[in-house]
């Protein structure tokens, strides 16, 4: 435990406060880069703390830990709904995501830490370089937040 009254978590209205301020201060697309960048450190990381780094996963056993360590058993970043291929697509289907929430629908806000949080953990588990990006948005009509990662 990080801290022994206040636990390991925190508010998410001061987290997605802290990235409303990044934005103010270093503009929408330099903070974006920032926030993802961040995010793709945490799921590398997130991977070898777990012993998957290089691990030899299916799409489901990958899901199914992302799902535990990312949900509400782990640090609650979001729902790791699926992880799909198609084609040489790989398709995570997230919801309740950290930066959609509290987010009015029609807002053009897209999923920079949390994308990059997947994208890190994607890596280091298969071993490969990926470019990725936020495909579909619940604040937008779609039924997840949907990311899209493909082999560089």
């Amino acid at each position: 435990m990080l801290r022994p009254t206040l636990g390991d978590f925190s508010n998410i209205i001061c987290f997605k406060s802290a990235v409303v301020g990044m934005e103010d201060a270093l503009g929408e697309k330099a903070a974006a880069i920032a926030l993802t960048a961040a995010g793709r450190s945490r799921g590398k990381r997130l991977a070898q703390e777990l012993g998957l780094a290089g691990a030899s996963l299916s799409l489901e056993d990958f899901a199914y830990k992302l799902r535990t360590a990312l949900g509400l058993d782990g640090t609650r970043l979001c729902i790791i709904n699926s992880i799909v291929t198609e084609e040489d697509v790989i398709k995570v289907y997230t919801s309740e995501t950290f930066c959609s929430a509290g987010e009015p629908q029609g807002s053009q806000r897209k999923c920079t830490y949390t994308l990059g949080a997947v994208w890190g953990a994607l890596e280091q588990v298969y071993g490969k370089r990926l470019q990725g990006k936020h495909t579909e948005s619940v604040l937008r009509g779609g039924g997840y937040d949907v990311f899209e990662f493909t082999q560089l």
